[in-house]
């Protein structure tokens, strides 16, 4: 396990350079220039030249490229182009919403998707399998952004129950209370969490259904083991590896979903600042919150990995 923990770790950095050069790349070759944002739409080409020079963008893509991954080994993400403040404070500073919007999501999506799903599973044709299925399709085929004014309109705008837009912190002298602090997040994590759950939904009722055909189900039942105990002990134990899969895989989009959501909620996180720096064409913010997502996105896989030493005692690395 050690072995394959080391290796695994290895694997991160041709992941992460790969990665890092292609967005890199990107950037760069894409059209605007951001000297010519920061300058203005009255600045000579003077000024935007002499803006060039100071952020090193009249430099050769290679040499550009070079100079960030040396700082990036040092820990160093670059400055912001266009706050000129360091991209790893900006990231600190933002990470507490992304957080808070991104685990409240998953932690919500499991609790309401895995029991759905087994129950589905488990009356395989009922009028709660058949719902599961209809929610599913729509979850899937909905935008997160029409999802996110709906909800608005219903529950801030209409009834007027939760508010509309904005985040307080949890933590620090300004801080809100634990109730407001969810408060302000209901309709957020809803919003995130449609597609979420319907996927880990549909995911679990494939998976609990395949295993209540086993023959170690039959004869659990045999035994005279109670329903409910067959349905959580033997039956969602043994679907768990599949479940666990796309709970990691999700990850990937709840990081696509977080960009869209904070935007339409106004929530201060990784995903606003995501949007800023594009529309600005403030690269190193771009550069460094796209290495983050997909340091992230790797660890999270690597934790799933090694869940299924525990979930599954055949499996061996």
């Amino acid at each position: 396990m050690l072995h394959f923990l080391l290796r695994r770790l290895a694997a991160l950095v041709p992941v992460l350079l790969v990665v890092s050069l292609v967005v890199f790349l990107i950037l760069r070759l894409a059209p605007g220039d951001p000297a010519a944002v920061i300058a203005g739409n009255s600045a000579t080409n003077e000024e935007i030249d002499k803006i060039r020079n100071q952020l090193g963008l009249d430099r050769s893509i290679p040499v550009q490229y070079g100079i960030w991954v040396g700082r990036v080994l040092q820990g160093d993400l670059g400055y912001s182009f266009y706050l000129n403040k360091p991209v790893t404070a900006l990231i600190s500073q933002r990470i507490e919403p992304t957080l808070a919007l991104a685990l409240g999501t998953a932690v919500l999506a499991v609790l309401i998707a895995v029991p759905l799903g087994t129950l589905a599973a488990w009356r395989m044709g009922g009028v709660l399998d058949k719902t599961l299925s209809a929610f599913s399709v729509a979850g899937f085929s909905v935008p997160v952004f029409v999802i996110g004014y709906v909800l608005i309109y219903l529950f801030a705008i209409r009834w007027e129950v939760l508010p509309v837009q904005g985040y307080k912190t949890l933590f620090g002298p300004s801080g809100a209370g634990p109730w407001e602090w969810m408060r302000q997040l209901i309709l957020p994590w809803l919003t995130l969490g449609m597609i979420y759950i319907a996927l880990i939904a549909r995911v679990t009722r494939a998976s609990v259904s395949e295993a209540l055909t086993e023959d170690y189900i039959r004869t659990a039942r045999a035994k005279g083991i109670a329903e409910s105990a067959v349905l959580i002990r033997h039956a969602l134990a043994n679907a768990a590896v599949p479940i666990v899969t796309v709970i990691g895989i999700g990850v990937a989009l709840l990081i696509g979903g977080v960009v869209v959501t904070e935007t339409v909620y106004a929530i201060p996180g990784l995903g606003s600042l995501t949007v800023d720096a594009v529309l600005n064409r403030d690269f190193p913010v771009i550069q460094g919150l796209v290495l983050f997502f997909s340091l992230s996105y790797v660890l999270i896989n690597l934790l799933v990995d090694l869940s299924y030493l525990f979930l599954d005692p055949r499996i061996r690395y």
